[in-house]
């Protein structure tokens, strides 16, 4: 039976992405102030934010192991958030278009009990867009998919059209690098990927 692992964050995407190879999550998302602090770079930010995620889950659930997680999307040094309006979320895409970005995706992995166990890593993907059309991008504003998403666009949804390479883990742009977590969940002793066996013809 797999390992039940709490993942601190409400997002369908990372639940869904760790139940593909068959990690059993209860979702548990956490209530923190994510404010950027004075001067803070963008991936000390994901992984502050994603290390107090986890910590505030694990101390409500003191023994079980939780998974929290901070995707940012960083073009120029800057970090692009979820846009507040479809006028906003143009200026993000427009900023993208044409140009690379990095999605870096910070997570932590945290028990607390007897004694306290922490780990945390970030990994970073470099992610091309084409040069698309303002008619595209309008399209794609109209359809309303930006809405919740990092950056203003979602690769595994329509906005896959506008991506033209990606250097690093796909997944990772998802909301979560399902290579590297697999492996890292598997080192520390606490869950295995379980894949459905062929069915009979």
């Amino acid at each position: 039976m797999p390992t039940t692992l709490i993942l601190a964050s409400a997002s369908p995407r990372r639940r869904e992405l760790l139940e593909r190879v068959g990690i059993v999550t209860r979702v548990m998302p956490a209530d923190i102030d994510e404010s950027v602090h004075f001067g803070e770079e963008v991936v000390a930010y994901a992984l502050r934010v994603a290390g107090e995620k986890a910590t505030a889950i694990a101390k409500a659930n003191p023994g079980e192991w939780v998974l929290a997680a901070d995707t940012i999307v960083e073009q120029g040094g800057e970090a692009l958030g979820k846009p507040v309006d479809a006028q906003q979320a143009q200026e993000m895409l427009s900023r993208l278009r044409g140009r690379a970005h990095r999605v870096t995706t910070a997570m932590a992995l945290q028990r607390i009990g007897e004694k306290s166990d922490l780990h945390s890593k970030a990994v970073s993907t470099e992610v091309h867009m084409r040069n698309f059309s303002d008619v595209e991008l309008q399209a794609y504003i109209a359809s309303g998919e930006w809405r919740g998403k990092a950056g203003a666009y979602a690769v595994q949804g329509m906005a896959a059209a506008f991506v033209s390479e990606v250097r690093g883990s796909i997944s990772n742009v998802i909301g979560l690098p399902l290579a590297e977590v697999v492996i890292w969940l598997g080192e520390a002793g606490i869950a295995q990927p379980s894949y459905p066996a062929e069915q009979a013809h």
